[in-house]
């Protein structure tokens, strides 16, 4: 009976055993605190890739904007490069249907005598191609500019008033010149509101305003820009310049 009680206690006990809870090791035999460390590295290091990979994105970012205005920057050139030559060729078909025939002349006359204009419309074109092919072909910016200034003065009811008051003005805002050049670009904005050049120079005159320090006005110019000629390039750019007048 004894050996029978003896049998049964130690029969219990070895089942109590079993049944007692594992000490908390994982499988790998680490304890809690070894698997906390471990997921902290784990937790670091997939934070330190995030930063990485967010300042990689930023970067890309900002080449995008960069190259996107170096884009729209050409593509406005290139627009107003089409733009001229359509106003050229316009001005072409213009003195090919309204210059009389002239008479025949001698080969001698004509080998030893350059053309004569023959009435005002000419010569006015002539003064006009003469001041921008300083500009177009010699490069000759400095002598442009009182070219320009003698056209507009000899012919202050052309045509070409607007395109002439354009270019000047891009000639003195070249030379930094701004108080003189926002003079040439008001007259296109404010008296020839069916000029192709309007928006350059209403572009150009926030331009000027923005670099000198007048905000307000800028912002008022560019918008103007986007209001009135939203799908041009020269709204392109001044809706970039307006981003970053704001930021």
């Amino acid at each position: 009976m004894k050996r029978a009680l003896l049998a049964t206690i130690i029969f219990m006990g070895a089942g109590a055993a079993m049944a007692a809870p594992a000490p908390v090791d994982d499988l790998a035999g680490n304890s809690d605190a070894d698997r906390i460390s471990r997921l902290e590295r784990v937790i670091k290091a997939k934070q330190q890739a995030d930063f990485a990979m967010q300042n990689q994105v930023d970067t890309l970012q900002q080449d995008v904007q960069n190259l996107r205005g170096l884009v729209e920057q050409q593509t406005y050139q290139l627009n107003q490069m089409l733009e001229r030559q359509r106003q050229l060729y316009d001005e072409i078909a213009q003195l090919s249907t309204s210059k009389p025939a002239a008479p025949a002349a001698s080969a001698d006359v004509i080998n030893s005598q350059p053309a004569v204009a023959a009435d005002s419309s000419l010569d006015e074109t002539a003064s006009y191609e003469y001041a921008l092919n300083l500009v177009r072909k010699d490069r000759l910016y400095d002598e442009a500019i009182p070219a320009f200034q003698n056209f507009i003065e000899q012919y202050p009811h052309s045509t070409l008033i607007p395109n002439a008051n354009y270019w000047l003005g891009q000639l003195l805002y070249k030379k930094k010149d701004y108080a003189a050049a926002q003079k040439s670009f008001a007259v296109v904005v404010n008296n020839y509101p069916k000029s192709s050049k309007r928006a350059d120079c209403m572009l150009k005159l926030g331009l000027i305003a923005e670099k000198s320090g007048d905000q307000l006005n800028a912002k008022k110019f560019y918008k103007q820009v986007l209001k009135e000629y939203a799908n041009s390039s020269a709204a392109r750019i001044a809706g970039q310049q307006l981003t970053g007048l704001k930021a």
